[in-house]
């Protein structure tokens, strides 16, 4: 007799919606589908977003209540959390590939060419393209306050 084993939410996260589904419906299946197939890698990243999100959010609300009297300072400030939130998107789609290609990857150091066209990176040389766009991106914005 084969073992019973119980419904795992993967298998749920998996079924489909009614052409009539809700709004709340279809936001919890996806909700569902992102929690079940999301890396914890891609979770740290996508936290970052939304961190970096609210902190250009809450500069922005600052700057239209209370002024912007050092503008330099809400530019660098603002430009910053932008910048840093465009780095951070690039290395999400750089290391969570949802459908890995065949054959492709990092041989050697170098970069083979991907199923499109596109080379493929590993993930240490995407992380180290990361810190150094970060350095060079809080560099200059340190230097815009003056």
């Amino acid at each position: 007799m084969a073992p019973k084993t119980a419904p795992s939410s993967a298998s749920t996260a998996a079924t489909a919606l009614s052409p009539k589904a809700s709004v709340a419906e279809i936001t919890q299946h996806i909700w569902q589908r992102y929690l079940a197939q999301t890396s914890q890698r891609t979770f740290l990243l996508d936290a970052f977003m939304a961190y970096l999100v609210l902190v250009g959010g809450i500069q922005f609300v600052y700057c239209v209540i209370a002024g912007n009297y050092p503008f330099n300072a809400f530019l660098a400030g603002f430009s910053a959390a932008v910048g840093q939130f465009v780095l951070t998107a690039s290395l999400r789609m750089q290391t969570s590939s949802s459908s890995p290609s065949k054959g492709a990857g990092s041989k050697g150091g170098k970069t083979v060419e991907g199923d499109e066209g596109t080379p493929e990176i590993s993930h240490e040389r995407a992380f180290a393209d990361f810190i150094f766009g970060s350095f060079i991106l809080h560099f200059f914005c340190i230097n815009f306050i003056n």
